[in-house]
């Protein structure tokens, strides 16, 4: 069950288009005032940007502040062609590529250039969000990886320096394996493996999904917001 989405109070969301690994891709743009980060979403196999489950979480990360950007990984007619032959989203090298040209290319932008940057990654989203993060360290400062796949990105794990969160469900036993295996793999000093009681791989159980927000939110807070402002905002929750 997706929860219910909260109309957005502060900030605008805009739809943009813009060049990725020469393809013009279709995005979304969710931008509070005042942004602590930015969090871009990599979406999992035959999802989109429409993904109900990204748009939530999404949701959770505006209202703590927190930009982002849900895009398509690939155009109109590739994801068409994916129906059909389910390749193209398994090729993350591919996926990786324009998740690092759309980094760069929503960094600059005015209103991002100065932001840190955090990747939410879904299914094989996740690997994709691995590799980028490893070939641009500079780029990324936190992982988050929901149901995700970071064992696709088996030989990028070890160069991966950003604070890496993996959220798996509990019933999910499969995927609990590889993460627990990818885990053991990433280089980054600070990694966590979270297991959320009940959720099985789409965390369509009540709660489990409010649950994935709240861990998102709070590692990306953590490791994106300015010290200044999280002192603040810690200072005002006392």
């Amino acid at each position: 069950m997706i929860p219910g989405r909260n109309k957005e109070r502060d900030g605008v969301e805009r739809e943009l288009s813009f060049d990725a690994d020469g393809v013009e891709l279709a995005g979304t743009l969710g931008l509070p005032t005042n942004p602590k980060g930015l969090v871009l979403f990599a979406h999992g196999s035959g999802s989109s940007r429409h993904s109900p489950r990204n748009r939530y979480v999404a949701q959770v990360l505006h209202s703590r502040g927190i930009a982002t950007l849900l895009f398509d990984l690939l155009t109109r007619e590739e994801e068409a062609a994916d129906q059909w032959t389910a390749e193209l989203r398994f090729d993350i090298a591919l996926l990786a590529r324009r998740l690092s040209s759309a980094t760069r290319s929503i960094l600059r932008n005015p209103d991002m250039k100065n932001l840190k940057v955090g990747y939410f990654g879904a299914s094989t989203g996740a690997g994709a969000a691995i590799v980028a993060a490893a070939e641009f360290p500079e780029n990324v400062a936190a992982i988050v990886s929901r149901g995700g796949r970071p064992d696709l990105a088996m030989e990028a794990l070890r160069s991966v320096q950003a604070p890496t969160l993996l959220i798996v469900g509990g019933n999910d036993e499969p995927v609990i394996e590889m993460n627990r295996q990818a885990l053991a793999e990433l280089g980054c000093p600070e990694k966590k493996l979270m297991i959320v009681p009940g959720a099985t791989h789409l965390f369509e159980e009540p709660g489990t999904l409010e649950e994935v927000a709240r861990l998102a939110a709070e590692w990306f807070i953590r490791h994106l917001a300015p010290a200044s402002r999280l002192q603040t905002e810690v200072s005002v929750n006392r």
